[in-house]
């Protein structure tokens, strides 16, 4: 038991080091730049480079997330649909409540209560990374111009309101068209800032707006699949209303 402990306490006092390494490595500061005219200008550039004008067109939209969430999102109404496993949750976006299944059978109060909470913060993270782009003038959102020395722009935005963890940053790195290659992110789930990820393989909806479906972070790669939108969730999935049950909105 004595040599298993101390097999124990050395692997943990490795694990430590290696996080205290990747901490002093590829830790970054979060930068800070100029905010204003120019640096709103450039955000409206890489939102005219998504077609951001048919994300407002989209009504409907569906896809799977990277960690295997299928999503289905009714922007008109603000319901959504989310399913892991054998759980299926229709929720109300806005009042933050809903219906959940397990199995095909309605869950009960308390394990309801928490597969909701669940599937709404499922639904806030990934839906954000399906397009945050779009979001780069919501309220509560900071946009800067970062000084570079690569070829490309830089446009740190900070949301201090909103989602899940509001505080989160992000340093767009844009090419000269205004499409994102890729961000840098300072967010409190992670402990090391400035992590980058690329934005990639980018897809044009029915609709006109383009969404990145691959990410890359280090020899790490994120799909974002089964990407489909269209005008109205009836065009996106005819037949009977899914969210029927959740009635008005």
């Amino acid at each position: 038991m004595k040599r298993f402990l101390k097999i124990l306490l050395i692997i943990s006092g490795s694990l430590l080091l290696v996080i205290l390494i990747s901490y002093l490595i590829f830790n970054e500061s979060l930068p800070s730049g100029q905010s204003g005219a120019e640096a709103d200008a450039l955000a409206q550039k890489m939102m005219t480079a998504i077609n951001h004008q048919y994300w407002d067109s989209t009504g409907a939209v569906t896809w799977t997330s990277r960690s295997g969430f299928e999503h289905l999102w009714d922007r008109d109404r603000h319901f959504a649909r989310v399913k892991w496993e054998d759980i299926e949750v229709l929720l109300n976006i806005n009042r933050r409540d809903g219906i959940a299944r397990q199995n095909g059978e309605v869950a009960p109060p308390e394990a309801a209560e928490a597969m909701i909470e669940k599937a709404w913060k499922m639904w806030v993270n990934d839906s954000f990374w399906l397009n945050p782009i779009s979001k780069s003038f919501d309220p509560g959102t900071t946009r800067e111009i970062i000084p570079s020395e690569g070829p490309h722009d830089q446009l740190l935005i900070t949301f201090s309101s909103g989602g899940a963890t509001p505080g989160d940053a992000y340093l767009w790195i844009i090419d000269d068209t205004g499409l994102p290659v890729a961000w840098k992110m300072w967010v409190a789930i992670l402990p090391i800032g400035g992590l980058e990820i690329t934005w990639e393989n980018w897809v044009t909806l029915p609709t006109g707006v383009k969404i990145s479906s691959m990410h890359r972070l280090g020899s790490l790669e994120i799909t974002v699949s089964d990407i489909r939108g269209a005008s109205s969730l009836a065009e996106l999935v005819p037949g009977e209303d899914i969210f029927r049950e959740l009635g008005g909105n």
